[in-house]
């Protein structure tokens, strides 16, 4: 009679390097991956200002998670993380990711996205090539990367899909999108098995606050003034971030090699709606003194250069092909987000860059 082996103690089905795995999306990505209960994940991050260990807590214990702190162009060092944990797949997240901040200072995005993402490329290239039969069959090299490579749409009922050409207008921008052209690069040359996701933006707990939902958040607790870019007309497409980290997997595990897949929430709202609904979810919870509503402190202020108009992506292939749909509607998402915020005391309004 054959001895029956818990699930925690069997074989993970796969292990999956995590790039960028503090970051916003990719901690949630390695979250979603661990509670699932069979992938190792191996996150690799650098630990740069927006990177949060305590976004992994919930994991940190686990076997099947184990953090190293480093740099994706550290070809050795990713080398000896792929040959000895064995990994089946890379979820390759690891990015700068602020368009201010590529404005400001668009070197180290050139670095990281771009010249990062090539030393990552040629490291999992070999180790692909080191593989046989099945093992090798069954890698993966799966890009994260944005909708702002397609650049904007006008405010209209287009959208973004898999076919949009690439029309970057930020640094930032510019930086994905050649990242995402070494991708297919090194498939079409070389043969690396690769999938690619292009998401919308993105929302949810344990996001910097320097993106425009955490930024309101934080400020209009604390009863600060809430700068709003240009007229806040901007229309972004949003999804929550536990939506991703399900759509990545999918994507990981189920697309098809060669392929792109664009993911997004079919939720869109310009900023100077999502900033109000703050105002009012936050006003019916915290209430400010003398009754003095939130919506009185946001403030339009100069718009920043090159700022995209609209985003919106019609995800029909992944939901198609993939059977992946956003779950999460936009308005519980927000309260629940806002919730997240109110309780972690230290998430404070810091004087941070300033957001579209």
């Amino acid at each position: 009679m054959s001895a029956v082996i818990p699930l925690a103690a069997a074989k993970p089905e796969r292990c999956v390097l995590v790039t960028g795995g503090a970051g916003f999306i990719g901690s949630a990505v390695c979250r979603h991956l661990v509670a699932g209960g069979r992938t190792r994940v191996i996150n690799l991050d650098k630990l740069t200002y927006a990177g949060s260990l305590s976004a992994l807590a919930d994991v940190a214990g686990s076997p099947r998670y184990r953090f190293v702190q480093g740099d994706i162009a550290d070809r050795a060092l990713v080398a000896r993380l792929l040959a000895e944990e064995r990994v089946d797949a890379v979820m390759h997240l690891a990015a700068e990711s602020h368009v201010d901040r590529s404005i400001d200072g668009p070197a180290v995005f050139i670095e990281t996205n771009i010249t990062g993402t090539f030393h990552l490329l040629e490291v999992a290239l070999d180790h692909w090539r080191s593989l046989e039969g099945e093992a090798k069959a069954r890698f993966r090299f799966h890009h994260i990367s944005t909708d702002e490579v397609f650049g904007d749409l006008p405010f209209d009922a287009s959208k973004f899909d898999e076919q949009s050409p690439y029309c970057p207008s930020s640094p930032y921008s510019a930086s994905k999108a050649a990242s995402d052209h070494l991708v297919r690069a090194w498939h079409h040359t070389f043969g690396l098995p690769v999938v690619l996701s292009n998401c919308s933006n993105n929302y949810g707990p344990h996001q910097f606050p320097e993106k425009l939902i955490p930024l309101t958040i934080t400020r209009a607790a604390a009863g600060l003034s809430l700068p709003v870019y240009g007229t806040g007309e901007n229309v972004r497409d949003w999804l929550h971030v536990e939506d991703h980290a399900r759509a990545l997997e999918a994507v990981m595990t189920r697309g098809t090699v060669g392929q792109t897949y664009v993911i997004g929430g079919r939720a869109e709202h310009s900023n100077i709606a999502v900033v109000a609904m703050i105002c009012d979810l936050l006003d019916a919870k915290v209430p400010l003194a003398h009754g003095k509503r939130r919506r009185s402190l946001i403030r339009l202020v100069t718009d920043r250069p090159g700022h995209d108009r609209r985003y919106a992506i019609d995800p029909s292939r992944i939901e198609r092909e993939l059977g992946w749909r956003a779950e999460v509607g936009f308005a519980d998402g927000l309260a629940a987000t806002i919730d997240w915020y109110l309780a972690e005391p230290d998430r404070q309004a810091a004087a941070v860059p300033l957001v579209g």
